[in-house]
């Protein structure tokens, strides 16, 4: 089948936008717009610039702490050439025209020139926000957010860039994107396209990036902005395991509780680029958008790409208080639906405790055991489809989305029904029951592939790549998303199922386009935004091979994600911490799993297993209760019980990271609820030290002038507890706390 990228979004793809449009020079919800000069100001941040009167380009003032005024004026000029475009500080700085650091944009025209020449055209200010075509995107009233967007236009090929600046200013957060219009008549391609770029004014800057592997997701890394260009990103047609799409940027002496800090986080789950370059001039250049290999975009007269969204906030009060607002900014104005402020069930899922070796009988088993210890979710992992290509291992099944009767010969109802009437001990609750999807995949060995070889992603006679034995289905095609929706739908509603879980176990290898992976991103948006809407009730969890797709596109439609493969509790620790920077705790699923672990072999006290767990807003357990010790499983209702007090806190909560797992044999974190009422201390010992005294842990977040009772153990101001701290003995290796605050 022939594949052109305009099949599905491009037709669609200018943004409209319904919010209230205000007086050109004027004021809304933090936008001031004086002449050609705007400013963005948060409750706490500015972010101001102006149009070069001379060159029509957009320059830029200022982003970070509030400022009432421009300074610009005042700045002494610089001996040497420095009123060339490229030594000044831009907005959106274009090609071929001198600026030769890091380009936003690069636009092939009809002729081959690659040059562009973007000046100011015009301006609007809109209450409110608008979405995004077919992309995920934040939201709020028009009391909540407004949006300033500046027109640029190349006089010479006809293109428009609409730059799109939104400031909820609570959370003194800019959101930005851009739009870009061939209002030509011949036919371009756009090779690159930043949905932000900023220079900012120091060179002395330091990097924070979340990097790692399957199994060893977003370990946090800090390092020196060096002279020249450096940065990542993914070429693997999803956000990735290898890197996240999420920057920090801070002052050499910046800490977790101090100093000035600035954070960006594509909205996307696609491939990306991040670049951060240190120029000449001793400015830092930060961009991130699509990856400009697999990008190569046509846009024939009137079309118009839209970007991702960037979301970019600022803080003084360090790298935690960076995350402490993109926390609140995507639990309220980014993720939707019921559960986002919801308790999670506590669950069990049975991937770790029985892999692919069941049948109907060990399944009902397992769900029972489930139940007698507490567990409120029963979720049955891989392995339960596949009619004519049973799903007896990983090498069949995958795209045939039918009950397998060889484990299952009454069918999937009547097995769920049998689940969702056993009574949860010391409740009134009945069992639910979750199952898991990997609806984006094809074995070869299964009747969808017979059936739909070209479904699968694939360049001509290219060797088709398998790996996990299995392909990727083309998500851009209007088919494929058709079958997936159908597919998913008829077994929802078959039955009443609780909870999926949707994975997806393999990257991109052949495709037939370059860019097919922003394609593909648009098709599995509308997948997600159909089930979602179709089935409200359900709660759903994204997956890809762990964290593999971790990222705030996902959490548009799905308030969870399987945080990562490895459930080792020492190494999810370093992950979860790592995670934390950008996404709320309430997003992150974290199981209790069997020991020796599955992965690393390690032996860890199951309150240790249990206490790293629960953090992640999702808790549970991966393991068959029946084959663990004694020991353990008698600890297994008590934790439970304990998980459901803090789950609340966790979900809805601030977090504070107090001591971190890179730099402490002792990490720990607390969460206080948003009214400040009600917290929760988490305090781990990996290894235990001889003769060694016992650190003394400050806690941050209090008021200073309230009374706090930890565990019903005493009373304390919120200053003592601030500045003199608390300290807890420990007994031996992998030992931990969690410790009640409330305020009395």
């Amino acid at each position: 089948m022939g594949f052109s990228l305009r099949h599905l979004a491009v037709a669609a793809s200018a943004s409209v936008f319904t919010g209230r449009v205000l007086a050109q020079n004027g004021s809304a919800a933090g936008i001031v717009v004086d002449g050609k000069s705007f400013a963005l100001n948060g409750d706490h941040s500015s972010y101001r610039f102006h149009v070069d009167e001379l060159t029509g380009d957009l320059l830029s003032d200022h982003f970070g702490g509030s400022a009432t005024e421009s300074m610009e004026m005042l700045a002494p000029e610089i001996n040497g050439w420095v009123d060339m475009i490229g030594r000044v500080r831009r907005e959106y700085p274009d090609l071929g025209r001198g600026d030769f650091r890091v380009p936003a944009v690069q636009i092939h025209q009809s002729e081959g020139y690659t040059v562009s020449d973007l000046q100011y055209r015009s301006h609007r200010v809109t209450a409110g926000k608008p979405g995004l075509p077919g992309l995920p995107a934040t939201f709020g009233t028009d009391d909540e957010v407004s949006t300033l967007v500046v027109s640029l236009y190349d006089n010479y090929s006809s293109i428009a860039v609409d730059l799109s600046y939104s400031i909820f200013p609570k959370y003194d957060a800019i959101v930005r994107s851009v739009n870009i219009t061939n209002e030509g008549e011949g036919n371009i391609t756009i090779a690159k396209a930043a949905s932000l770029s900023i220079d900012l004014p120091f060179e002395d800057l330091e990097m924070i990036e979340l990097r790692g592997d399957w199994a060893r997701e977003a370990m946090r890394v800090r390092r020196k902005v060096g002279y020249g260009t450096q940065g990542f990103g993914s070429t693997t047609g999803y956000s990735s395991h290898l890197h996240n799409p999420f920057l920090a940027l801070v002052s050499p002496d910046t800490t977790e509780s101090q100093g000035e800090a600035w954070g960006f986080s594509l909205v996307y789950t696609g491939s990306f680029s991040v670049d951060v370059e240190k120029g000449s001039q001793g400015f830092t250049r930060a961009m991130l958008g699509f990856n400009p290999y697999q990008l190569s975009w046509p846009l024939g007269p009137g079309e118009t790409l839209t970007t991702p969204e960037v979301v970019a906030v600022y803080s003084d009060a360090g790298v935690g208080g960076v995350s402490r607002k993109f926390h609140r900014l995507y639990r309220n104005h980014l993720m939707r639906g019921q559960f986002v402020d919801q308790t999670r069930p506590a669950l069990l899922n049975s991937w770790e405790g029985l892999y692919f070796d069941y049948n109907e009988s060990t399944v009902y088993d397992l769900a029972q055991e489930a139940a007698q210890l507490g567990v409120k979710l029963f979720v049955l992992d891989d392995g339960w489809f596949g009619e004519e290509y049973p799903r007896l291992n990983d090498t069949a099944g995958l795209g045939d989305w039918e009950v397998n009767a060889q484990r299952f010969p009454d069918g999937l109802p009547a097995l769920v029904n049998k689940v969702t009437n056993l009574e949860v001990t010391n409740t009134t609750d009945k069992l639910q029951f979750g199952l898991w999807f990997e609806p984006e995949m094809v074995n070869p060995n299964s009747t969808l592939y017979h059936e739909h070889p070209d479904w699968a992603l694939h360049a001509g006679n290219y060797p088709r790549t398998i790996r996990r034995n299995q392909l990727v289905l083309n998500v851009a095609l209007p088919e494929v998303q058709e079958f997936i929706i159908d597919s998913v739908s008829k077994i929802l509603s078959s039955a009443p199922i609780s909870y999926v879980k949707w994975d997806n176990n393999r990257g991109f290898h052949e495709t037939p386009v370059p860019g097919i992976g922003h394609s593909y991103m648009l098709g599995i948006y509308h997948v997600f935004e159909v089930l979602t809407s179709r089935f409200p009730d359900v709660l759903w969890e994204g997956c890809a091979s762990g964290g593999g797709r971790f990222d705030p596109g996902v959490l548009h439609y799905f308030p969870q994600i399987w945080t990562s493969d490895n459930t080792d509790a020492l190494d999810r620790i370093s992950i979860q911490f790592g995670t934390s920077l950008a996404y709320p705790l309430s997003a992150m699923g974290a199981h209790v799993s069997a020991v020796p672990n599955h992965l690393t072999g390690r032996t860890i006290p199951i309150k240790f297993r249990a206490h790293v767990a629960m953090m992640g807003g999702s808790f549970g357990l991966e393991l068959n209760p029946a084959v663990i010790s004694a020991e353990d499983k008698v600890q297994i209702p008590e934790l439970l019980a304990l998980g459901e007090v803090v789950n609340p806190i966790v979900i809805g909560g601030d977090l504070w990271r107090l001591s971190l797992p890179e730099e402490s044999n002792w990490p720990a974190a607390m969460v206080i609820s948003e009214d400040g009422s009600q917290g929760v201390l988490f305090y781990f010992q990996v290894r235990a030290l001889y003769n060694h005294a016992l650190p003394r842990l400050k806690l941050q977040g209090l008021d200073p002038t309230a009374k706090y009772s930890l565990d019903n153990n005493g009373t304390y101001s919120g200053a003592t507890l601030m500045s003199t701290g608390v300290q807890y003995a420990f007994d031996g290796d992998y030992d931990s706390r969690v410790v009640l605050i409330s305020k009395v």
